[in-house]
């Protein structure tokens, strides 16, 4: 039930983006013909940068198919995605598209300006800037300019001049021209529209592109589509995954939780607010926790100083992995403060709670 085809006005066609029937010969020479040019992106997945992740779901991200990242609220989800479309760009030379229905695009900008403070994966955090670091520093040179005490007043000159902001700002840089940033309308960006734009960043990269959504439940669609929550997420999902469909690019979606969820001690994919589509359209669904919530209790208790630290980790469960293994743990340390993950990761080791402790 996704939003209809767009039909291009002058040819009466399908746009672009859009496949029409072919014979196996004819895909088969399409796909000959791409390996022939060189082209391999159908076969060679994005790396996200999160290494363990990677490896526990075939490398990457796949053209083509659609991943879902749930979590509690304040988990990190955006920060993962964010982070992951920073590293797509910076390291593989892609282009990202962070779609936020949560925030304007300075924001995203300034959270990645302290994110490379501590240019991960080497976490500096001895040089790292938090948001009030960065605030404090623009404010105050602003103000010794209308004292007179100074004479940079451009927001470039200010982050290049400062040692802190300096590195940070050449590091961004890298990838600036390949970072996407929109700051979307929950009541005007719907689905024909991120359609339409992915199409003319599509035609533009050559195909070199990565939708990333903050978050599902609020894209816009049509009213009088929907006839509840569950109907709305249904079409959202669906419309999201026809898009990487159409269009042969990977896409990453963040899902917020329903209230059962919220109240969970462990946080699951039937926890995520909307429909059964969610399980069934997409090709992985990744759901955070915090790993000190979900510890085995014999752990807490056996080391209780040791499992307080365990709040600065988030468990990655890969619950629905279409390709390959799922009910997979990965954990990453959060460094908070600098919008960060240390994305080396590893895989967990010690016993979780699952539901059935939990019901006992």
């Amino acid at each position: 039930m996704s939003e209809p085809h767009p039909i291009d006005q002058q040819s009466g066609m399908p746009a672009r983006g859009v496949h029409m029937p072919r014979t196996l010969a004819q895909v088969l020479n399409e796909a000959n013909e791409a390996v022939v040019r060189g082209d391999l992106s159908s076969y060679v997945p994005v790396p996200t940068g999160f290494d363990p992740l990677d490896a526990a779901i075939g490398g990457g991200l796949q053209r083509g198919e659609l991943v879902l990242l749930g979590g509690p609220q304040g988990i990190g989800k955006t920060i993962t995605a964010l982070q992951m479309a920073r590293n797509v760009a910076k390291y593989n030379g892609v282009y990202s598209f962070f779609l936020s229905y949560e925030h304007p695009e300075a924001h995203l900008m300034n959270r990645l300006l302290c994110l490379e403070s501590v240019n991960p994966p080497e976490m500096l955090t001895d040089r790292g800037l938090r948001m009030k670091d960065l605030q404090d520093i623009i404010v105050s040179k602003r103000a010794r300019l209308a004292l007179g005490k100074d004479t940079t007043g451009s927001l470039r000159g200010i982050l290049r001049e400062n040692q802190k902001t300096s590195p940070a700002l050449a590091r961004m840089a890298e990838y600036s021209d390949r970072l996407i940033l929109l700051k979307a309308s929950p009541a005007v960006t719907t689905l024909t529209a991120i359609r339409e734009m992915i199409g003319r960043l599509v035609q533009a990269t050559n195909g070199n592109v990565i939708l990333f959504v903050d978050y599902l439940q609020k894209v816009a669609i049509y009213p009088e589509k929907a006839q509840d929550e569950n109907d709305k997420v249904t079409i959202i999902v669906e419309g999201l995954k026809d898009i990487a469909l159409s269009y042969n690019i990977p896409a990453l979606a963040i899902v917020a939780a329903d209230r059962e969820g919220l109240k969970a001690k462990r946080l699951h994919l039937f926890h995520l607010r909307g429909s059964s589509a969610l399980d069934y359209e997409c090709d992985i669904a990744m759901i955070m926790n915090n790993k000190f919530n979900i510890l085995s209790k014999d752990h807490v208790a056996f080391n209780p100083y040791q499992a307080r630290q365990y709040r600065e980790w988030v468990i990655f469960t890969i619950e629905k992995n279409r390709a390959g293994q799922a009910m997979i743990d990965v954990e990453f340390h959060l460094h908070a403060p600098y919008f960060a993950f240390d994305p080396r990761g590893q895989m967990v080791q010690q016993q979780l709670i699952d539901e059935k402790i939990i019901e006992a």
